[in-house]
C-alpha cells in the first residue's frame, strides 16, 4: 500500500486513572473519519509512573486487550506503550494493536535513568521491525531517542516511531533530535507526546509531529494542546527520494552488541 493514512494523538494524561484515559481515547476515536494507524504516548494511560506493582500486566491483560478491541472495531492499528510483566521481568513495552485483533510489542532499550526507570523495568534486547501494509515501521520509546545507534536505518525501515513522556524544559531537544533521525535515516519519522503536568509535576509541552524523510514537519498538534493530527505518507515518494539521493549506500558498516 503506498499511502498510510496516519493520526497522532497528543493527550493530556490523568496520572494512573486508566479507566478515565482510555474513556477519553475512545471518545476522540470516534472522531477519527478515515486512518490506517493511531499513534497514543508513552505510558498513554497513567504517564510516566514507577508504580510497576499496580499497573504491570501481561500481554493478555486489559490494557492490551483494550487496544485489541479497538483496533478491530475502529478498523485501524492503535500504537502506543505500556508496562508489561514478561515472566519475571517488566518492560516499557511499545504495543501494535492491528485491526485483525492480534498484537505485537518491542521493549525500550534505554531506561531513563534520571527518572530511576532502570531501577523498576528491564532493557529491551531486540531491534524489532513491523510490518504493516507492506511499510516496515521501527518501533521505539522516549529516552531511545537520544541514542542513533539504536535507531539506525540499514535499509530495513521506511517509518520511525518515538512514543514519549518528553518534559518541557527539553522541547527543543525533541524537535531537533526528530529531525534528524528524519534526515540520517532517509525515513518518516513520528513522535507523539504528552500536554499537561504529571503526578511528579513534571510539565509537558506535546511537540508532537510527523517529519518526512528531509526533515520537514508535515502535521504536528499546537503546543500545551490536547489533540489530534492526520497527514498521509507516501512510500513511492520516499523510495524515490532514496533513488535519487541514496546516501545509505555510503553509511559506514557496523554491528549493535548488547
Amino acid at each position: 500500500m503506498d499511502k498510510l493514512n496516519i493520526t497522532i494523538i497528543q493527550p493530556d494524561i490523568v496520572w494512573e486513572k486508566t479507566s478515565v484515559n482510555l474513556n477519553k481515547y475512545e471518545k476522540l476515536f470516534e472522531k477519527i473519519e478515515k486512518s490506517d494507524m493511531v499513534v497514543l504516548p508513552e505510558m498513554f494511560h497513567t504517564g510516566f509512573t514507577m508504580n510497576v506493582e499496580e499497573f504491570a500486566q501481561p500481554m493478555n491483560g486489559r490494557v492490551v486487550s483494550w487496544m485489541q478491541n479497538h483496533a478491530l472495531e475502529q478498523n485501524f492499528a492503535i500504537m502506543g506503550s505500556t508496562t508489561i510483566k514478561d515472566e519475571e521481568d517488566i518492560f516499557n513495552r511499545f504495543i501494535m494493536a492491528m485491526p485483525c485483533g492480534t498484537a505485537i510489542g518491542a521493549d525500550k532499550r534505554h531506561l531513563f535513568r534520571m527518572g530511576e526507570e532502570h531501577k523498576h523495568f528491564s532493557p529491551g534486547t531486540k531491534q524489532k521491525i513491523f510490518q504493516y501494509f507492506g511499510w516496515r515501521i521501527r518501533p521505539l520509546v522516549c529516552y531511545d531517542l537520544r541514542f542513533p545507534v539504536w535507531s539506525r536505518n540499514q535499509n530495513d525501515y521506511d517509518l520511525l516511531i518515538y512514543v514519549a513522556n518528553w518534559p518541557a524544559p527539553r522541547r527543543e531537544v525533541w524537535k531537533t533530535l526528530l529531525k534528524a533521525r528524519a534526515i540520517e535515516n532517509q525515513c518518516y519519522v513520528i513522535g507523539v507526546n504528552r500536554v499537561g503536568k504529571d503526578g511528579m509535576d513534571i510539565d509537558y509541552t506535546g511537540d508532537s509531529m510527523v517529519i518526512d524523510f528531509k526533515g520537514n514537519v508535515i502535521a504536528e498538534v499546537a503546543e500545551n494542546t490536547e489533540g489530534m493530527a492526520s497527514v498521509s505518507l507516501s512510500l513511492s515518494e520516499l523510495q524515490q527520494f532514496r533513488d535519487k539521493f541514496p546516501a545509505h549506500l555510503d553509511a559506514d558498516k557496523f554491528e549493535v552488541k548488547i
